[in-house]
């Protein structure tokens, strides 16, 4: 998450409705895909992690995660329901070198305003072992905005994530397109793209 305070502050407030919207028993194709192209026993960087589901399903799979977010109540959250060992954290804190072996930024990092993006994708790349796979998950679109819940948003177009990835030192794999129903209730445009560090 970004260290908008305004958009921190939704998150605190509605952590209970975000993690029931999102329940689930069985990891999605992407997080399944994500995992299965993990080396054995990785260590994977879970920013913005929320509630703390996906890190739970990589330690399910004999992973190690490390769970981060910007807001307390999704923290304590995760901790309380996955006894996870999340931490508190922004994009700005991510300063680790060649320790992961994946990222799993999911819907994170477009909350971070458009002129940051370079420096946190660099960032990232920095902390990944060589090799290392980028779950990047961001919504579609153009410009800044806020949304009905008055979180901040980024928006881009695919070709312009591919050119802030291949910037910052990444090799894409894979991209995938859709739409889906969020935590507002709109339905939104979003694209899912892999890459290796």
């Amino acid at each position: 998450m970004s260290a908008d305070p305004r958009t921190i502050a939704v998150y605190d407030a509605k952590a209970g409705d975000y993690a029931d919207r999102f329940a689930a028993d069985l990891p999605d194709r992407h997080l399944a895909a994500f995992i299965a192209a993990l080396p054995e026993g990785a260590r994977v960087l879970d920013l913005g992690c929320g509630p703390g589901t996906a890190s739970a399903f990589l330690r399910a799979a004999g992973h190690r995660p490390d769970p981060v977010d910007a807001s307390a109540a999704m923290v304590a959250l995760a901790n309380a329901r996955h006894d996870i060992g999340a931490r508190i954290g922004t994009f700005d804190d991510i300063a680790a070198v060649a320790e992961y072996d994946g990222v799993w930024a999911n819907f994170a990092l477009l909350h971070a305003p458009r002129a940051d993006l370079p420096r946190h994708l660099a960032a990232l790349h920095r902390a990944l072992k060589p090799g290392g796979l980028l779950h990047l998950g961001m919504k579609t679109g153009a410009g800044e905005a806020r949304d009905p819940l008055d979180r901040y948003y980024s928006y881009y177009s695919v070709a312009e994530l591919r050119a802030l990835l291949t910037g910052a030192g990444f090799t894409v794999a894979s991209c995938f397109v859709g739409q889906e129903r969020g935590l507002a209730g709109t339905d939104d445009p979003f694209a899912i793209l892999t890459a290796r560090a």
